[in-house]
């Protein structure tokens, strides 16, 4: 089969497309024929060796996918060949930058009809992350004003929706006008352009925006020193869930910033959250459900094929794409809503 693979950790040039094996399903895997495959920032960090769980190469980056069973392992009783699937890796794929991947069977899911594969890969990452952090960690209600950090992101325009469903007033920072305006078409009441408000003046901001109180809660999906502000936002009894650091640099706190205000700080990690037991299925389930009931929008900016990896990864390390870049890998993706870029 062909996969994209890295051989040595670098920049995008790295990302070879290479013949390999097939994979084989184990027990309690499943054999998957990838149809569309999502481009994550984690995907950009493994390839340049800063990921914590990277391993070494050759490695296979892609860590959520869409497409067909062909096979299933022993024990697998949920899934027949002919479904239509998506998943993420959980620790336990084979990587999804490929024609075909092996899978757990708890970290796939069966999709509604309605859900096209190319929308479907790019639900199990970016849109579960920003699911779990709203609804599970900080617990969004419609009392809530929620600061959506970089709202143009696949987590942030997710976050919105789902902070805006929840009856939330969202703040939505992101890091141009063009950008701003675009996450307030997805339920944002406020937007603000942080390239207009650097450092300090996106501290002001937020709390002029919230009458001097901060926010009830700050997604803070930056990291470094954004996270150092986060805490400045957020207002008494607040929650700032940090769940990133694309910023890859250090955070400088000052604990004055939030232990006065009995505000509490709230980590999350995917991969590790599954280590530990989490059961991605029954979010994923309820995710794809009302995605497929047009509930929220899924931005599909563009579609590379598999083999023009490297030309993906540069675009998304330029910070220019609006909505989720996904690699078209299998022939079904023309079938799949792929057409309708910026779409949902």
């Amino acid at each position: 089969m062909r996969a994209v693979r890295v051989n040595r950790f670098g920049g995008p040039e790295v990302l070879v497309p290479v013949d390999v094996p097939d994979p084989v399903p184990g027990p309690g895997e499943v054999l998957v024929r990838i149809v569309a495959a999502g481009v994550n920032r984690a995907d950009a960090l493994l390839r340049a060796g800063l990921y914590h769980r990277a391993g070494r190469p050759p490695l296979v980056p892609g860590a959520e996918a869409a497409g067909i069973v062909v096979e299933v392992g022993e024990g697998v009783t949920d899934f027949v060949p002919g479904q239509r699937v998506m998943g993420l890796d959980g620790g336990k794929a084979s990587g999804f930058y490929a024609e075909l991947a092996t899978v757990s069977a708890t970290c796939l899911v069966a999709l509604p009809d309605g859900l096209d594969l190319t929308r479907a890969a790019a639900l199990p990452i970016a849109w579960l992350s920003a699911w779990y952090c709203v609804r599970h960690l900080a617990q969004v209600s419609k009392a809530d004003t929620v600061v959506v950090k970089a709202a143009a992101s696949g987590v942030g325009t997710a976050a919105v929706q789902i902070a805006a469903e929840a009856g939330a007033r969202v703040i939505a920072l992101a890091g141009s006008a063009e950008k701003a305006a675009w996450a307030g078409e997805f339920g944002a009441d406020v937007t603000v352009d942080t390239s207009a408000h650097p450092d300090d003046a996106e501290v002001e901001e937020v709390l002029r925006l919230t009458g001097g109180r901060g926010a009830d809660v700050v997604l803070d999906t930056v990291g470094g020193r954004a996270f150092g502000r986060s805490l400045r936002e957020v207002g008494h009894g607040g929650r700032v869930v940090a769940l990133a650091n694309v910023a890859l640099e250090p955070s400088t706190v000052d604990t004055r910033d939030f232990y006065p205000k009995n505000a509490a700080i709230l980590g999350f990690q995917l991969t590790n959250l599954q280590i530990h037991g989490y059961d991605p299925r029954p979010d994923l389930r309820e995710l794809a459900d009302r995605v497929a009931a047009g509930g929220y929008r899924v931005p599909i900016e563009t579609v590379v094929p598999l083999e023009e990896a490297r030309a993906a990864h540069e675009r998304l390390e330029r910070r220019d794409n609006r909505g989720k870049i996904v690699l078209a890998v299998g022939p079904d993706i023309g079938k799949s809503g792929a057409g309708t870029l910026l779409g949902g």
